[in-house]
């Protein structure tokens, strides 16, 4: 739990979840913080103490621990974007999320996105800059058009993101992307419904899941709108029957092309029947509020399962 991006709170709201739903009668469960500070194990009474970061170890008293399986509620970097899963594979220990190329590639918007192009997945109108790229305001919104998005392309929980209506808030809303990576992402605005579409793998099987409809209070689906209750979340979604099975077999086709496993959301906003892709997060906020906790129960799969089930798929018992 825990992390390096602005996304560190939620990560450990998400931990304490994992935490109190996995069976102690089960499971030895052991709190790890990951910080750019400190690697650390938490013990039950809050006492710390180091990770030795050769094995992955930690010493309890005269007792050296190691583990069997590693759950990942890392949300953001480095959980989310391949480096921890690349030096728990160098290790060999299990963990539940995705491998490590699939979390690098799916954590950067512009790859993935290209990536599923030539599948047909669709996706709005873009334009692409790194720091220090000359800004052709011109350029970019006579590819984007005005409303747009700027967005931070390795960000989570919309940090990062702005929705531009004049030309004169183009400037700025690219420093605020720029303060939370060196690569943005701008895209067209797209009117139109917002799902979001959990696929896992369950019992060893990949599974799409209820599917939410966001109904944001704020201008879009923003942090505020996503953590602070200024969004509705409607699940099962509002869907004519084309749009769900197209939004379905979109998600799936995604998840089974990049070889994903462990849980995943990918975000869509449907233009008419046919659904946008914005996003695939692979290591999905897990507390009870959460929209993939709450697309699981309205598939009749409690926490404890869907966690004990990332587990065992870890550990090669599914």
């Amino acid at each position: 739990m825990g992390g390096f991006s602005s996304e560190y709170p939620i990560s450990l709201k998400s931990a304490k979840v994992v935490h109190s739903y996995l069976d102690p009668q089960k499971y030895n469960r052991y709190r790890i913080l990951i910080s750019r500070e400190k690697w650390v194990y938490v013990d039950e009474e809050g006492n710390e103490h180091p990770v030795n970061r050769h094995d992955f170890s930690v010493s309890v008293g005269n007792q050296r621990v190691t583990f069997d399986c590693v759950f990942n509620a890392i949300h953001g970097s480095p959980g989310e974007d391949g480096y921890m899963q690349a030096y728990l594979e160098l290790l060999g220990i299990p963990q539940t999320s995705c491998d490590h190329y699939q979390a690098a590639l799916t954590f950067n918007k512009r790859d993935l996105l290209s990536v599923l192009k030539p599948y047909g997945i669709k996706a709005a109108a873009s334009y692409y800059l790194n720091k220090g790229d000359l800004i052709d305001e011109e350029a970019i919104l006579q590819k984007v058009g005005l409303p747009c998005f700027v967005k931070a392309n390795k960000a989570g929980s919309s940090f990062g993101v702005t929705k531009v209506y004049r030309k004169e808030e183009l400037a700025r809303a690219i420093q605020i992307a720029y303060d939370e990576d060196d690569e943005i992402l701008i895209e067209a605005f797209l009117k139109g419904t917002e799902v979001s579409v959990g696929v896992i793998t369950f019992e060893g099987k990949s599974l799409v899941l209820p599917i939410t409809e966001i109904v944001s209070e704020n201008d879009f689906f923003d942090y505020q709108a996503k953590y602070e209750g200024k969004a509705k979340e409607i699940t099962p979604a509002r869907l004519t029957e084309q749009q769900e099975e197209n939004v379905r077999k979109a998600a799936r086709l995604a998840y089974d092309t990049l070889r994903m496993r462990g849980f995943s959301r990918s975000e869509f906003i449907f233009l008419g029947e046919e659904p946008y892709m914005l996003e695939m997060n692979t290591t999905p906020g897990l507390t009870e509020e959460s929209i993939l906790p709450q697309q699981a129960k309205a598939a009749g799969i409690g926490l404890s399962a869907l966690f004990e089930s990332a587990i065992q798929q870890a550990l090669g018992e599914n």
